[in-house]
């Protein structure tokens, strides 16, 4: 992978998304460490960890910049921003709470977002290997095995009107693979896909996250929600 492709991909990334507004970024931060906590949010809980009115965390939810990105099932947010309470085929434990991610490259940026360090387990869609990471929010500390890839569908096909698109256009094609041959054997089926190194997928997300949370990201002192 050429650093132009990558600065390619991460110009069109940014291009799919919404520009946050600075109280965007700080309800989505929230949101994500309060879905960290292991359990699907209601409503009224955000509205608490945000200390504002339930009617404007339901604004914030359904009808903001932020909306096409929150998965609700049951009347309760049970995803936001790739990370999920519910099974998927990537898990991430993060202080010892078992969580998931909607796709493998969900797993690299969301530990800066939650200002912690993540374990991941997931398993190459070829073989079945198990692949497993530590990243930190700045860094990736561990892999097993080495020479880990990241499959990658271009952001331009990507869906970003509803999280269930979005799932179904860009997460559903971006995986981990435990070594070149069944990474090529996996792109063979989807030819339309790339493959990143684990180390240009990791410096894409961490661009992403200052993209779109910057100003958030730079505040220390971000205080823990509290559903």
């Amino acid at each position: 992978m050429t650093r132009t492709t990558v600065d390619q991909l991460c110009e069109a990334a940014c291009c799919r998304f919404p520009q946050l507004s600075r109280a965007e970024q700080r309800a989505g931060l929230v949101l994500l460490r309060a879905l960290a906590r292991g359990e699907a949010v209601s409503v009224d809980q955000l509205a608490r960890a945000l200390g504002t009115s339930v009617d404007a965390a339901e604004a914030l939810a359904k009808d903001s910049a932020l909306s096409p990105f929150v998965h609700i099932d049951a009347g309760r947010i049970q995803g936001f921003w790739g990370l999920s309470v519910a099974h998927t085929h990537h898990q991430l434990t993060v202080d010892h709470r078992r969580l998931w991610t909607w796709c493998a490259f969900d797993s690299l940026f969301i530990p800066e977002l939650l200002g912690n360090a993540a374990e991941i387990e997931s398993r190459d869609p070829e073989t079945d290997e198990l692949v497993c990471l530590t990243v930190t929010p700045n860094s990736v500390e561990t892999v097993k095995p080495a020479g880990v890839l990241v499959s990658m569908v271009p952001p331009q096909a990507w869906d970003v009107t509803s999280a269930d698109r979005v799932m179904a256009s860009a997460c559903h094609f971006i995986f981990f693979f435990a070594s070149r041959a069944s990474a090529e054997r996996w792109q063979a089926k989807h030819p339309e896909s790339v493959l990143l190194p684990l180390g240009e997928a990791f410096a894409l997300a961490k661009r992403q996250n200052a993209h779109l949370f910057g100003t958030e990201l730079r505040q220390a002192d971000l205080s823990e929600p509290q559903p």
